[in-house]
Order: C-alpha cells, then sequence, then structure tokens
C-alpha cells in the first residue's frame, strides 16, 4: 500500500469532508504517514501571509489531531508560496507515495483551467496524483467509490511505452487490495490494413504486462478512441479506479489539446489516479 501520503487542504467543505471520511480509510488499508499541508497563497494574501501562518498552523493541528491515534503519524506542515508549488516541494522533501485530491462535479476542468491549485499540482509534481470524485448532495457530499474500496476493482490503461512500466510499478503499492482487476489498451493507431495485427500484439503484450502483477487481472484490447475505451470499460467492468499515465512536464498544455488523460478525467465517474512518467 501507499504507506506515505500527503493531503493538501484548502479548508473547503469538500476538502474538510473528505479529510474526516476518506482519509481514514486509507489509513486502514496501510498509510503509516500523512503530511497534511496548507499553503497560504502568497499571490492572494500578499503582506497578511506572514500574519495568518500562526492561524492556520493551528487548524492545521486540530485536524492533525483528529487523525491521531489511529496508527499514523501525522504530520502538518504550513507553507508560504504558490500552493501548486510549494505543495509539490513538500512531496518531494518527504518522498511520499501519493497526493491525494478530492474533486467536485463533473466540472474539475473546467476549474482547472482557470488556473487551480489541482491542475498545476498534476503538472508540476513527479509523484502519483489520486483524485477522488465527490458529488454535492443536500447535506454534505457523496464520494463516487468509498475509499476503503476504491483499489478493489482498478482499470490500468496502458500504451506500452516506458510510461507503462511506471504505471505496472505504481501498481504493485495496492495489489494485494484488489480482488479482480483489469489492463485496458486501445488500439488507435496503424493503418486498416494493419489493425488485426496491432490487436494480437496487444494481447500478447497486455498478457506480458499482468504477469508483473500478483493481482488477479484481466485483460482488453479495443479499437478507437483510447479515453472513450477506457470510460466504456470501467463502467462496463464496474471499475473503482483508473489507473492512468500523464506523460511531460507540460500537462497543463495536453489537457487543453484535449488529451487521453484529460478526457478520462473529466468523464471518468470514479477516482482517477495519474501516474507521471517523466
Amino acid at each position: 500500500m501507499f504507506e506515505k501520503i500527503l493531503y493538501p487542504t484548502d479548508f473547503s467543505e469538500v476538502s474538510l469532508h473528505a479529510l474526516r471520511t476518506c482519509v481514514p480509510g486509507l489509513i486502514s488499508l496501510g498509510v503509516k504517514e500523512l503530511h497534511l499541508v496548507h499553503v497560504i497563497d502568497i499571490t492572494i494574501a500578499e503582506f497578511e501571509a506572514f500574519e495568518l501562518e500562526d492561524i492556520y498552523r493551528g487548524k492545521l493541528e486540530k485536524l492533525a489531531d483528529e487523525l491521531r491515534g489511529r496508527g499514523v503519524n501525522v504530520n502538518p506542515v504550513v507553507r508560504i508560496g504558490i500552493p501548486s508549488m510549494e505543495i509539490a516541494e513538500v512531496a518531494e522533501e518527504e518522498d511520499v507515495d501519493l497526493i491525494v485530491i478530492p474533486s467536485l462535479g463533473e466540472n474539475i476542468w473546467r476549474a482547472m483551467f482557470v488556473g487551480s491549485t489541482a491542475s498545476n499540482l498534476a503538472r508540476a509534481t513527479r509523484k502519483p496524483v489520486l483524485l477522488l470524485k465527490y458529488r454535492k448532495k443536500e447535506e454534505g457530499f457523496e464520494p463516487a467509490v468509498e475509499c476503503s474500496e476504491m483499489f478493489r476493482r482498478p482499470l490500468i490503461a496502458l500504451d506500452f511505452s516506458k510510461c507503462s512500466i511506471k504505471i505496472i510499478k505504481t501498481a504493485k503499492k495496492f495489489e494485494e487490495l484488489v480482488e479482480e482487476g483489469i489492463l485496458v489498451h486501445s488500439v488507435d493507431y496503424g493503418r486498416v490494413e494493419e489493425v488485426e495485427h496491432n490487436i494480437a500484439l496487444a494481447k500478447t503484450n497486455l498478457e506480458k504486462s499482468a504477469k508483473g502483477l500478483k493481482a488477479r487481472l484481466g485483460f482488453e484490447v479495443l479499437v478507437g478512441s483510447a479515453s472513450q475505451a477506457i470510460i466504456g470499460m470501467s463502467l462496463a467492468k464496474n471499475a473503482t479506479l483508473i489507473v492512468i499515465g500523464k506523460k511531460g512536464r507540460s500537462f497543463l498544455k495536453d489537457l487543453l489539446l484535449g488529451s487521453t488523460a484529460e478526457r478520462v478525467i473529466r468523464d471518468s465517474k470514479v477516482p482517477v489516479l495519474l501516474v507521471p512518467c517523466d
């Protein structure tokens, strides 16, 4: 399991809800170290930022106290600066295994395009990022998948590049929690006369990839748009998580161009684990 996780909070309702309901579920799966981070945005607070530091440190310490006693070491961290950069820096300093961020509703990427912390962090960090999915209800929030159930039926998308090796390596972190997963590859390349050959080759490569994990895994090769194939298969197989790679440091540029990762995150009904491949 991911033993060291980082959870950035801005003290919003959904952030606090996920911290109190989802994070304990992750802890029960084997998390041993939790870095709870709040960044005072220097571009907004300016000179007030340093006056606010002690206030937010006290608020973060109270949140940390709520989670202590669960067998996890909680480290509250308050920083002043640009949130995405500071969070990425803490993740590197503490060498965390995973960054966990809650997202609300289906318009997450619309918000990201105007420069949200989540999008900039996904671009900046070299650590895997788990994007949780929440829906607003009349009273509180509803998770798309309970966090303690998230790793039971993962869909793992592979493209057979070097990125796929890192995706498999990341999946090994939670392989003992998998009841039944599926590896997916979409053949959306090559000439018409090459399709059958490419499908056969992809099946062979998926079978080889499955041997890299101890978990029970099936595999599917589809033809057509990779994002549609991944989303469709996640629904058909009742997946609890989608694992997909993000390539390069120009992630936001890729998003604006409509990359597979962007479309999957935008349209997925379940949490998405982004694996950095640079």
